[in-house]
């Protein structure tokens, strides 16, 4: 082994696949609202500037676990002997994968529409796919220890990191704003939707058809095995199952901004009353 095999050998460490709500899931729970309650109470009403350095430390943080994801996904170890091939279904395009490509966006995008609309996003959609895994995390569990802390670290910042944009976007998102955010799920989900055409093809002609590519879990060749989806999925004709998946999310992205909303009035009425 050499040195790089070395470290991700040690980060493959062998341990017991951590439970649902046990003692490591309730842990980075705690973890993840303490963070977000300190990045909303300290930097809410943080400069332009500061919002966007907060933002790059936590896309860089990613970014690395990210890569170490890929590579330890793709290292096999047996009897000492490391040999490496690549796991198609762990390809970084996944929806909760999104913010790795939203996040250059709210980082070096001007203030305007376009930004504002990967804000957004952040705060909305993200959030969704952060408390999905966060509060369900049965598929993402593994028994390689590095893996369950890049996973509680990626999906606990993307709640963390929507709710701060949220709080401290000048002025608070509105429904409107709803229409940019969902103008980039939209995107990312055709993006998506080409990718696994594009893979299908190619894994076809490489006899490799084993290997399931299914970005964002919509590929009309391998069966969806998101909670509630999964039970649409080959049952009615895929254009409907592809509007029941994108108009679903789209509901529920609504429903964590009007709850964030609502909490951010309640807050200033509480405010009003004590002054």
């Amino acid at each position: 082994m050499n040195f790089l095999e070395k470290i991700l050998y040690f980060l493959q460490a062998h341990v017991d696949r951590p439970a649902s709500y046990g003692i490591f899931h309730i842990c980075w729970l705690v973890l993840t609202v303490a963070v977000t309650v300190f990045l909303v109470l300290r930097f809410r009403n943080a400069s332009d500037k500061t919002v966007r350095r907060i933002c790059l430390g936590v896309w860089l943080t990613i970014v690395v676990l990210e890569i170490y994801k890929q590579l330890a996904f793709s290292m096999h170890v047996t009897d000492g002997v490391v040999t490496w091939a690549y796991q198609w279904y762990i390809f970084p395009f996944q929806f909760c994968s999104s913010p790795l490509y939203a996040l250059p966006f709210v980082i070096w995008l001007k203030n305007g529409r376009v930004r504002n609309a990967f804000i957004t996003f952040m705060a909305t959609f993200s959030i969704f796919g952060g408390l999905a895994v966060m509060l369900y995390p049965n598929d993402v569990f593994t028994t390689m220890g590095g893996i369950n802390i890049q996973t509680m670290i990626h999906h606990g910042a993307q709640i963390a990191m929507g709710i701060f944009l949220f709080a401290c976007s000048k002025p608070l998102p509105t429904f409107r704003r709803l229409l940019g955010g969902l103008a980039v799920f939209s995107s990312f989900s055709v993006v998506a939707i080409i990718l696994n055409e594009v893979m299908f093809g190619y894994l076809t002609r490489k006899e490799l058809t084993g290997e399931a590519f299914n970005m964002f879990y919509i590929s009309p060749h391998y069966p969806c095995t998101l909670p509630l989806l999964s039970n649409f999925y080959g049952k009615i004709p895929y254009p409907a199952f592809l509007l029941i998946y994108l108009v679903g999310f789209a509901l529920i992205a609504a429903l964590i901004l009007g709850a964030q909303i609502g909490i951010a009035a309640l807050i200033r009425k509480c405010g009003k009353k004590q002054a």
